[in-house]
């Protein structure tokens, strides 16, 4: 279960930020300085005091926490991906694009889509960890999903009564967590430098 609301989340910030970034990056003007402050907005806030303060008013339901886990990090996507299209936007192969004709959704996605999915890759993983360890977070502390449906943040939560008696309750789950966030991020390496197209001719 907590692998699930963890992908879910991590898709659908991917999503929100993957579009907003690139939108903003593309368009520029309104467009670009409206996205970089709501960015801005995102990151002034402590957001897992926002992720307490929404399952405690709307509850704790598998809906409402994916879309909480959701919008725990898409400034990230939207920053990266903002970045990455600026410098593209400045490439000869751009440039050599819009001289023959191109319209800016072609280009957008021929050129550049393609050109981010590296980084975009490496961002999902480091978010991936980062909201098992949000969704965790929660659960231990009561606000995650519900008994009996079991997390790994519940268990470590539930097992720190028998900490004296059987530390294993605690250390298999919370090992558990640690094996989750270590894959992931190896995965995500291997899926950079098989996705980078700058990397595949080399």
């Amino acid at each position: 279960m907590t692998l699930s609301i963890a992908l879910s989340g991590a898709v659908i910030g991917m999503m929100i930020g993957g579009t907003l970034g690139l939108l903003a990056g593309t368009a520029g003007g309104r467009i670009d300085a409206l996205v970089m402050a709501l960015v801005d907005i995102q990151i002034a806030v402590p957001f897992t005091l926002v992720a307490l303060l929404a399952v405690s008013v709307f509850g704790s339901d598998l809906q409402v926490l994916i879309i909480v886990l959701g919008i725990a990090y898409w400034e990230q996507y939207a920053r990266i991906i903002r970045g990455e299209v600026l410098k593209l936007r400045e490439m000869p192969f751009i440039e050599a694009s819009r001289a023959a004709g191109a319209s800016p959704l072609r280009i957008a996605l021929r050129h550049i889509v393609p050109n981010v999915i590296s980084p975009l890759v490496v961002m999902f993983t480091l978010n991936f960890s980062n909201i098992v360890l949000l969704e965790s977070s929660l659960s231990f502390l009561g606000l995650g999903l519900r008994p009996p449906t079991a997390t790994l943040g519940s268990m470590v939560g539930i097992g720190r009564d028998y900490m004296h008696t059987a530390p294993w309750i605690v250390a298999a789950p919370a090992l558990l967590i640690l094996s989750i966030t270590f894959v992931v991020q190896m995965l995500g390496d291997r899926l950079r430098d098989r996705m980078d197209v700058r990397l595949r001719d080399r």
